[in-house]
């Protein structure tokens, strides 16, 4: 690079890639791309973060998992891309879990009961709740800011903010952390209950009534409806996530309905039982087969919406 007639001078680049440019983030990748070779157990990337996933039930599990620690670090040694041990944690799942210790270069590593990963906070018992609390907290202090900032209320302009400001803190990645506890779907809703309350003229009027004025749908349903949109493009192959590794198709031609109809599971566990994959069978399966058969995600939307006005109910638990 020139600046003024003199340039830098040549430095040979011995580890990593180059920061700052277009090809950085692609160099990144080809540069760890051999990181999970000779790791037995589940490896997950994305970016400079990296999860390693593994079942233990004995002391040899354990020891699986301690040589795939080993076989990092030796490659963190090799490529001189050295792991921060210091932020590496370790999170124990499940109640029969016998909560070994693990180390990385010699340093054993700190067991947590929550962690934040891309975001979204995850505890030992994968319940949402916590995740709840942190996205009501992050939007009610926008809200705040916006009722004390703007004199202003008149209804687009409110509109705007809120869904520009308040709601994607609501809805960031929420088929992940869905909520299915009574509190926590309460929790969330209170934000949108009193925002509405900010429009000048509606604060007399229902919750219902007001959404209704602003055209705006509950929470609760807008969740239920992502659910749906994520099955339809994964149904019709839009979605990078196959439909058949998430869902099998019913094979029975009896019952009425369309011919998309998802095999329902039995299960023991609330996790489970409110998993996507099981929380939307059943929403999936009433759908009409003229909305099923929609060309465009626009045309699924608008079915969908037709739904919602003919069904009350249609999108809440």
């Amino acid at each position: 690079m020139f600046v003024n007639g003199h340039h830098s001078g040549w430095r040979s680049v011995t580890s990593g890639v180059p920061q700052g440019s277009v090809l950085g983030p692609i160099l990144f990748l080809i540069f760890i791309n051999d990181l999970e070779w000779d790791i037995r157990n589940l490896v997950f990337k994305f970016a400079d973060d990296t999860k390693l996933l593994g079942k233990v039930d004995s002391s040899e599990d354990r020891d699986l998992l301690q040589n795939d620690l080993d076989r990092l670090m030796q490659w963190s040694d090799r490529w001189q891309m050295p792991f921060n041990t210091s932020k590496c944690k370790i999170m124990h799942l499940g109640r029969s879990n016998k909560k070994f210790q693990y180390s990385m270069g010699g340093q054993q590593l700190e067991i947590v009961s929550e962690e934040k990963d891309l975001g979204v906070q995850f505890t030992e018992d994968l319940k949402p709740s916590r995740q709840c609390q942190q996205a009501y907290s992050k939007a009610s202090k926008v809200l705040g800011m916006i009722g004390r900032t703007f004199s202003y209320r008149s209804r687009d302009v409110m509109l705007r903010l809120y869904k520009s400001l308040v709601r994607p803190h609501l809805e960031f990645c929420i088929s992940a952390w869905t909520p299915y506890y009574s509190k926590d779907k309460h929790l969330l809703e209170r934000v949108q209950h009193r925002f509405t309350r900010m429009i000048p003229g509606l604060r007399q009027l229902s919750y219902a009534k007001r959404l209704e004025f602003l055209n705006l749908w509950s929470l609760e349903e807008r969740r239920n409806r992502a659910d749906l949109l994520e099955v339809f493009r994964m149904y019709k192959g839009w979605s990078t996530t196959s439909f058949s590794s998430m869902f099998t198709l019913s094979n029975n031609t009896v019952t009425r309905g369309h011919t998309a109809k998802i095999m329902k599971n039995r299960c023991r566990l609330d996790l489970r039982r409110h998993f996507f994959s099981e929380r939307v069978t059943d929403r999936w399966n009433r759908l009409p087969q003229q909305v099923i058969d929609s060309t465009t995600i626009n045309a699924f939307k608008s079915g969908l919406d037709r739904i919602r006005s003919a069904s009350i109910g249609f999108f809440t638990d």
